[in-house]
């Protein structure tokens, strides 16, 4: 319409213009004046169509909204008829963290001529976090045990209060707390706690140590160096009461050469660290004798693999814990969720004993929440065999 319009003024004003018009100039302004007048016109036209379209999209949007919340507010109305009452968690901690895991397999053990399926572990915690200052708080980790008699067993695993910066980069734990070594190399070193043991606690490895034990622990952290300074009853979380007449000094000094003393690692990051770690057990298990025992590891870990290897000797304690003995490790990744595993434990006793462990496996995880493995396990004692096993594994996490 607009179209029609314009035409028409520009022939009726040429009409008009051209019977005064007394020379060819009069002609050519008008003509160049119409040419303008076009080009306005196209103009206007393509900015007319571009606003329709928009709104076309702006209407369709609407009623999408509309539609969705009308859907909403039909499944609000069903909820509302089905609606329970509600539970009430009431707690003095400013946030409550509940948490899973779990290790669920089966082994095939053809040197005991055994199959079975077995529930390794069911962790259960809950972390209570302060409003004073949300990085303080209080841990609880309860454990499952299964027994030889078939008698399951719930343990206190973790009972502590964690404050956080006592000292200068420096939190503590005072409780039932985290032994200094073992939870940092099942974060950094090994990643397979679900089928097997690290080194030091391995029953066919040094067999050193456990992972919690009453006493108080300083946990600093710096993006090179990162330590735990502890003091404890000795025996560990499940060892007897009675055992140690006086307490452990246990230590763990790393160094961070990426600078990632700080972060809480993971597969995907890239770090390298060294340690030197031990613990001074004074009249260890009434012997008559202390415990001490030492070590150093090694780790580098990117993306595509990890390499880790550690030494470790024990000096004083008794015959079925003075030696020395090494475990090298690694994992390479592929095809973004699969994982190749392999581990080499040697340990030899002072009083003539030789233990070895090997595990070879693949990992595939599944999701954020489950990982399932398979690997095969030998165990030797004196070049015999006592466990030739396959076992498959699913870790759990929530």
């Amino acid at each position: 319409m607009k179209k029609i319009i314009l035409s028409t003024v520009a022939i009726t004003t040429l009409a008009l213009t051209g019977v005064h018009a007394d020379t060819g100039s009069d002609i050519a302004e008008m003509k160049a004046m119409m040419k303008q007048m076009s080009q306005r016109l196209a103009k206007l036209e393509a900015e007319n169509k571009q606003l329709k379209s928009t709104q076309k999209k702006q209407a369709k949007v609407v009623k999408q909204v509309q539609k969705k919340q009308s859907s909403s507010k039909k499944v609000l109305a069903v909820a509302d008829i089905h609606e329970k009452p509600k539970t009430v968690v009431k707690s003095k901690a400013g946030v409550l963290k509940f948490s899973g895991k779990h290790y669920l397999g089966f082994v095939s053990d053809s040197k005991k001529g055994t199959n079975k399926f077995e529930t390794r572990r069911n962790y259960l915690q809950v972390k209570g976090y302060f409003n004073e200052n949300p990085k303080d708080y209080f841990r609880i980790t309860l454990d499952t045990h299964h027994e030889e008699s078939g008698d399951w067993k719930v343990r206190l695993k973790y009972a502590y209060l964690y404050l956080d910066n006592v000292l200068p980069f420096t939190g503590v734990e005072i409780g039932q707390a985290h032994r200094p070594w073992i939870d940092y190399e099942e974060h950094h070193g090994w990643n397979y706690r679900s089928i097997s043991k690290v080194f030091v606690e391995a029953h066919h490895g040094a067999h050193f140590t456990n992972s919690s034990d009453l006493g108080i622990n300083f946990k600093t952290k710096t993006e090179v160096f990162s330590s735990e300074l502890g003091v404890y009853n000795g025996e560990g979380y499940h060892g007897k009461t009675e055992d140690n007449k006086n307490l452990s000094a246990e230590w763990r000094l790393t160094g961070h050469f990426f600078g990632t003393g700080k972060k809480h690692v993971h597969k995907s990051d890239t770090y390298a660290d060294i340690s030197f770690l031990g613990q001074y057990n004074t009249d260890y298990k009434e012997k008559g004798t202390d415990f001490v025992w030492y070590g150093v590891h090694a780790v580098y870990n990117q993306p595509e693999f990890l390499i880790s290897a550690q030494y470790m000797e024990a000096t004083d304690g008794g015959a079925d814990k003075e030696g020395n003995g090494y475990s090298v490790n690694g994992e390479f990744r592929f095809a973004n969720d699969w994982n190749l595993i392999g581990r080499y434990d040697n340990f030899d006793l002072d009083a003539g004993e030789n233990r070895e462990r090997s595990i070879a496996g693949i990992a595939y995880k599944y999701n954020k929440n489950v990982e399932f493995i398979a690997n095969y396990l030998n165990e030797k004692v004196d070049d015999e065999t006592k466990t030739d096993a396959v076992m498959l594994t699913a870790e759990v996490n929530w």
